[in-house]
């Protein structure tokens, strides 16, 4: 089961690979940014729904994890994210894929078993939990996009059983 993890972003958007298999533990197949470098709303979007079809037709994911938008401080910025998630939702929802959503809090509350957790205790989490990325130096949007991917495979892993692996 591959499952596509996504941290929405107004100029970069985290994405990550996880891999997981009865019996092994979970692998990070990728992980990485995608940047967007247009200035225009249209293009901007535009530029997260390519890099989003590409990681889907190269990595064929079974499901996509995005998080939602729990709140925001500057509302500029939580309609900027709003905009990018939207097309992410769409350009998952048109390869066919099944989508779930997870606010900061549950991906924090399933990845360290504490919803307040700070970015370094879920960094910390993760190595423990997928020890191949113990030297892995990202962005914090990256470790986001994983953690996100790892919340969906154990809140969803009784249903993602049941279903048959794309060929």
């Amino acid at each position: 089961m591959r499952i596509l993890g996504i941290d929405p972003g107004t100029t970069a958007m985290g994405c990550a690979i996880l891999e997981v298999e009865e019996g092994r533990e979970p692998q990070v197949l990728h992980a990485g940014i995608a940047t967007v470098i247009s200035t225009s709303t249209s293009e901007r979007l535009r530029e997260l729904h390519e890099h989003l079809r590409q990681l889907i037709t190269v990595w064929e994911p079974d499901v996509l994890a995005v998080e939602k938008l729990f709140f925001a401080k500057n509302v500029k910025t939580a309609l900027d994210v709003s905009q990018g998630r939207g097309v992410i939702l769409l350009t998952g929802a048109l390869a066919g894929l099944t989508v779930y959503e997870y606010t900061p809090l549950e991906v924090k509350k399933i990845v360290t078993g504490d919803g307040t957790a700070d970015k370094a205790q879920v960094q910390k989490m993760l190595k423990l939990t997928i020890p191949a990325i113990s030297e892995l130096r990202a962005r914090d949007d990256v470790f986001d996009a994983i953690a996100i991917a790892l919340t969906c495979f154990f809140c969803e892993r009784a249903a993602m059983r049941a279903r048959p692996r794309k060929s």
